[in-house]
């Protein structure tokens, strides 16, 4: 490996199990040498969390829900206690009510409309208001987006709602933060067989559509995705901000399926 993230030092947010996508952040992040902290919530997240973290050399562990501001405060204390400072956040946060997934977008409930936008935008722009003093030498912040936000894609619904707001929040934030030589930038990679993927409806056929038809005829896999949040950490992407970079194997390029798949 390159070393390109060696002396730097972050905070994952979002590992769910050795199959997320923050997972696959992470694991290529130390791989480049960098230090790393996670958060997890409750303590049945905790018991997979810890012993992942662990295995890559982990600093420190931070039981955080991301609507509790007590335990916001905390973890970004705990932070700058053991560290003093901060060089890039990866926030791999979202929610939506399952059974709100699986029908219409026209059923959405204000509660889940609620819950969905806050936990999955509003939680960025308070963990960038946070990580925000740490990064006394610049930094980036890195959040995960999907191409539901601007196509519909079956089944997404409000999601897609809450990643369109996720990607203008990653442009203002870039805006706002990149004086301070602080970059925001979101990867949209493809359907993955995650945790937060699953509870979509219809996963496993959005799965093997897209495999079929992206032009390099697979989707992304974590390594992809994981070499793509190094290169945004890194010297290599300091001029690579408030951008939405997709790593999906060239599917959304497509106006309709392969002509087999027709």
């Amino acid at each position: 490996m390159a070393d390109l993230l060696t002396g730097r030092r972050g905070l994952i947010m979002g590992v769910a199990n050795d199959h997320s996508i923050a997972w696959g952040i992470a694991r290529a992040m130390a791989a480049e040498g960098a230090g790393l902290a996670f958060t997890y919530q409750g303590e049945a997240f905790g018991r997979r969390v810890i012993p992942l973290g662990e295995s890559l050399g982990a600093e420190l562990f931070l039981d955080v829900d991301v609507m509790n501001p007590g335990q916001m405060d905390e973890a970004f204390a705990a932070i700058a206690e053991r560290w003093g400072k901060l060089d890039f956040v990866v926030h791999a946060i979202a929610y939506s009510d399952k059974s709100e997934l699986t029908g219409r977008f026209i059923n959405t409930t204000l509660e889940n409309f609620r819950n969905s936008l806050s936990i999955s935008c509003y939680s960025l722009i308070d963990v960038a208001r946070r990580a925000r003093p740490l990064m006394t030498d610049g930094g980036t912040i890195i959040t995960l987006t999907y191409q539901g936000s601007n196509r519909v894609t079956p089944f997404y619904n409000v999601m897609g709602v809450a990643k369109a707001a996720l990607e203008s929040s990653v442009r203002y934030l870039a805006n706002d933060l990149g004086p301070e030589k602080i970059r925001v930038n979101a990867i949209s990679p493809g359907p993955m067989r995650t945790l937060a993927g699953a509870a979509i409806g219809g996963a496993r056929k959005t799965f093997r559509h897209t495999e079929a038809n992206a032009p390099l005829r697979q989707n992304a896999t974590l390594e992809a995705i994981g070499g793509t949040a190094v290169y945004l950490a890194s010297d290599y992407g300091a001029c690579t901000t408030g951008e939405t970079i997709i790593v999906d194997g060239g599917y959304h390029v497509l106006g309709m399926p392969q002509p087999e798949n027709l």
